[in-house]
């Protein structure tokens, strides 16, 4: 499936019985000898009360806490295999996520944001980077440019994922243009993939808030994503607090096979 050009191989795991090594996991994502992914989603039966359970690894292998575009494709996919509801709840370890599916399109409900911190300094290579950070489910930093299209996403972007500030588990980095009072571009280097991907749900939403916390904006906002798609964020804004974090776009089906690991 692919949620907005960030890819995902889907595993219906309700029986419990697939478990994924590292190794295995890099191998099916890998795109030159595997099926070729950003990630993998398992849909897992529930251990907290909600619908469903979802479980999502990185190309790395190691699993990661939450993943924006892949939880809209998760949605789908457990309409579509396990006759989920419209509006579905399961659980992520950054808490549970509801999702109302309308169409091709998703809309997420995201956990709270936590951890805001603007204008922090970094020094990388040198040279200073202003950074804003927030944890949309996972961390992220996010640094506004001028034209995001000539940004050094793979360079700039591993320095500040990798740096100190951000140990031990290190963070994503968004480069943001503002094209609008209420629009803005976004190019995200993702940790455990390593590199810049086309799309990053997680990413748009801390964005977003980045955004409105820093030009004094209300929702929603419209964010373009590498792969051309517009995937809007909504809120509630208390001060320096947000609620009621919606995430919607895209989530597609593209093929359905097996593979031997």
């Amino acid at each position: 499936m692919s949620g907005a050009g960030n890819d995902f191989v889907m595993v219906d795991n309700r029986a419990g019985d697939i478990k994924l090594q590292p190794g295995q996991i890099t191998r099916i994502c890998d795109r030159h000898c595997g099926i070729g992914a950003d990630g993998i989603l398992l849909l897992e039966k529930p251990v907290n009360g909600a619908d469903f359970r979802m479980r999502y690894y990185n190309r790395d292998g190691g699993e990661a806490e939450m993943c924006g575009n892949g939880a809209r494709c998760f949605a789908r996919f457990a309409n579509k295999i396990a006759g989920a509801p419209e509006n579905v709840r399961f659980e992520t370890p950054a808490g549970i996520i509801g999702a109302h599916l309308h169409g091709e399109l998703v809309t997420l409900e995201m956990s709270e944001p936590k951890d805001l911190r603007l204008s922090i300094e970094l020094m990388t290579n040198g040279r200073k980077e202003l950074v804003h950070f927030v944890n949309s489910g996972v961390p992220h930093a996010v640094i506004p440019v001028a034209l995001v299209n000539d940004v050094d996403v793979r360079g700039r972007g591993r320095t500040i994922r990798e740096h100190e500030q951000f140990s031990p588990h290190g963070a994503n980095a968004n480069f943001i243009e503002t094209r609008s009072a209420k629009k803005i571009a976004i190019r995200t280097y993702e940790r455990g993939v390593e590199d810049e991907t086309l799309a990053c749900g997680t990413g748009v939403v801390a964005s977003a808030l980045i955004f409105a916390a820093t030009e004094n904006a209300d929702g929603p906002i419209s964010v373009i994503v590498r792969s051309g798609s517009e995937l809007t964020v909504d809120f509630r804004r208390n001060r320096d607090r947000f609620q009621n974090v919606t995430l919607t776009g895209p989530a597609d089906f593209v093929f359905e096979g097996t593979i031997d690991i």
